[in-house]
């Protein structure tokens, strides 16, 4: 199953380098099942890092084809890639071009783990364009640390859940089945 990425941006008031408290709207990314869970997700996030009230501002869906966050990288950086693939009915080159986050330092850093991530592709394509993302981190559900588990749980229970009539003919035919077996 793919990722929906919602971008959330969320308004709060923060120190600036002189020591003066500054309003400001900053972008994140949530993965999430839907703009509501996206909204929830971003207000547990958040009220882990910022102590004041802040308030969410606007919610949108993320055009990132992936998300590749690296070690040891600060800022986040697009980079589009235009994969080049030949339509053979029509006798043509084709372009396709992708959008990726990428986690790196600096652009040269973001374009050298663009090629790691593009290794393996089978076809042709091209870097045409990096540049810096002002998202300021990325929050995805499923992080590979301690408690996961139950965040797996919690997820597939979202997915796996079936409207109350759709149970309620499943338990009929539980109940018919039990009686019939008796």
């Amino acid at each position: 199953m793919s990722a929906t990425w919602y971008e959330c941006k969320v308004k709060y008031r923060k120190l600036d380098e002189t020591g003066k408290q500054k309003v400001v709207t900053e972008p994140y990314l949530v993965d999430a099942l839907s703009y509501t869970e996206a909204e929830k997700r971003i207000n547990e996030e958040m009220t882990a890092y910022i102590s004041e009230e802040f308030k969410i501002t606007a919610i949108n869906i993320a055009n990132y084809a992936e998300i590749h966050p690296f070690e040891n990288t600060d800022r986040w950086f697009k980079s589009k890639v235009s994969l080049l693939a030949y339509d053979e009915e029509s006798g043509k080159e084709r372009k396709t071009i992708l959008t990726i986050l990428i986690q790196a330092n600096d652009v040269k850093e973001a374009y050298d783990h663009t090629e790691i991530v593009m290794k393996n592709t089978m076809g042709d394509y091209s870097i045409p364009a990096i540049a810096e993302s002002p998202i300021m981190d990325v929050f995805p559900y499923f992080s590979g640390e301690e408690g996961d588990s139950e965040k797996m749980e919690r997820f597939n229970t979202l997915k796996n859940s079936k409207p109350e009539t759709a149970l309620w003919a499943e338990n009929e035919e539980a109940a018919v089945v039990d009686a019939l077996e008796a």
